[in-house]
């Protein structure tokens, strides 16, 4: 049966590769990057399908071509097959966190005027919050623990009698960390406060039930779960029922919550991401989840293994394996992402990427600048192969080793001088 099914993938698959392919007039095929130790093969050569490959021949490409894609909390890429679901639409933004914090607030306002969310939240909410400050409301920003997690006990005390609505996020875009959404809900059902989640990096990741966890409002994005961009929801709860104040006038559509024309062709592309996703969880032990978390350890033992100083950011267990965030000590994180031009990486949120400042996420955690400035965050997703993890292993730690080489505190390091005990002098 899941031999049929993986047949009809494959079938599927490359439909929607020849498809990408005539109109980005690009070679419709499957390509994958491989390190300096694999054999070299000719145009026409493929590689025989592996445990991990779903079925597909694959075509080895030169260091020169595309990079590696190991960026998957910035976006994912689409799956081919939502792309066969979008084709018959196609003739021609996701703000869901902004309108779950501010419809909810402003609604209340002569009734509640406090917030809650913790120092680790996406940016959106964030800046939500602060648009919201200026307003009049209070904000509460929750600190997190050095793993990451929200201490109950310190939610718990921070809710008053005016919270209007306590906004966490079920895994971090930066980190992976999965927050205990199910305690948190029942806390906030339990004291009469609205509870968001921004689920953008958790939908058809991990599992989620909106009525068990007491999750009033939650966000979702198409693009994190290998549909198209420009697309997202709100999951609002009718019962009990949560009021929202509109963030935007127009025609009424979407029950007045948020006018607009529904831009169908991303719509199907989207909802059939979600049907995927959900029929990929389904398998036993969740064949994407058990695949991708096997290639972050393949990840993770390989860097750590050749390498030492690095540090893993976040909970060890309570996290999403598909997001892999790593120190390297007495490197600069920016000097390792210029080195890897072969690899797509982040050094941070995507969202934030224009920033030069070190990561608040990592800042919330306790990490010091020079650890926030030297960590990597590495995506593994749906279409990561055993190949790329490999060839991603030799190039960070041969790069890492060569930074470390030209750096003279890795120097004093070695030569067993604590570098924070150092006075340093300013000219």
């Amino acid at each position: 049966m899941f031999g049929n099914r993986l047949q009809r993938l494959v079938t599927q698959q490359r439909v929607g590769r020849q498809v990408l392919g005539s109109l980005k007039h690009m070679k419709p095929v499957r390509m994958v990057s491989t390190s300096s130790t694999l054999k070299q093969a000719t145009p026409t050569e493929t590689i025989t399908p592996t445990s991990d490959s779903l079925g597909f021949e694959s075509q080895p490409v030169k260091n020169e071509g595309r990079p590696i894609y190991l960026d998957m909390q910035a976006t994912s890429p689409m799956d081919p097959r939502v792309l066969d679901a979008m084709l018959p639409y196609m003739t021609e933004l996701y703000e869901s966190n902004n309108l779950s914090l501010k419809g909810v607030a402003r609604f209340y306002k002569n009734k509640k005027k406090h917030i809650i969310t913790t120092q680790t939240e996406h940016k959106c909410v964030l800046d939500s919050c602060r648009v919201l400050q200026e307003e009049g409301f209070e904000v509460t920003y929750l600190p997190v623990q050095t793993n990451g997690l929200v201490d109950l006990k310190v939610l718990e005390a921070a809710i008053r009698p005016d919270t209007a609505i306590v906004s966490v996020m079920s895994v971090n875009n930066e980190i992976g960390v999965i927050q205990p959404i199910e305690q948190i809900g029942k806390l906030c059902r339990s004291k009469k406060v609205f509870f968001h989640t921004d689920a953008a990096q958790a939908v058809g990741k991990i599992p989620l039930d909106v009525n068990a966890m007491n999750i009033d409002l939650m966000s979702i994005s198409g693009h994190k779960l290998y549909g198209p961009k420009g697309i997202g929801a709100i999951y609002v709860r009718r019962r009990p029922r949560v009021r929202l104040e509109a963030v935007q006038s127009g025609g009424g559509q979407e029950r007045g919550i948020r006018s607009g024309t529904v831009p169908t062709p991303v719509v199907v592309g989207f909802g059939e991401a979600c049907r995927i996703a959900a029929e990929e969880m389904k398998l036993i032990d969740c064949y994407d989840h058990e695949r991708i978390e096997r290639l972050a350890n393949r990840l993770i033992d390989g860097i750590t293994a050749q390498v030492e100083q690095v540090t893993r950011n976040g909970d060890d267990k309570a996290t999403f394996p598909g997001c892999v965030n790593l120190s390297f000590a007495y490197v600069e994180g920016e000097s390792l992402l210029m080195a890897l031009k072969d690899i797509a990486l982040s050094s941070g949120s995507a969202c934030t990427s224009a920033s030069l400042e070190p990561s608040y996420v990592l800042r919330a955690l306790g990490a010091d600048d020079e650890m926030a400035h030297s960590s990597i965050r590495f995506g593994i997703g749906r279409f990561t192969t055993e190949e790329e993890i490999d060839f991603v292993v030799q190039k960070v730690c041969q790069h890492v080793h060569k930074l470390r080489e030209m750096s003279p505190l890795w120097e004093m390091f070695q030569d067993g001088i604590d570098i924070k005990s150092i006075q340093w002098s300013q000219h």
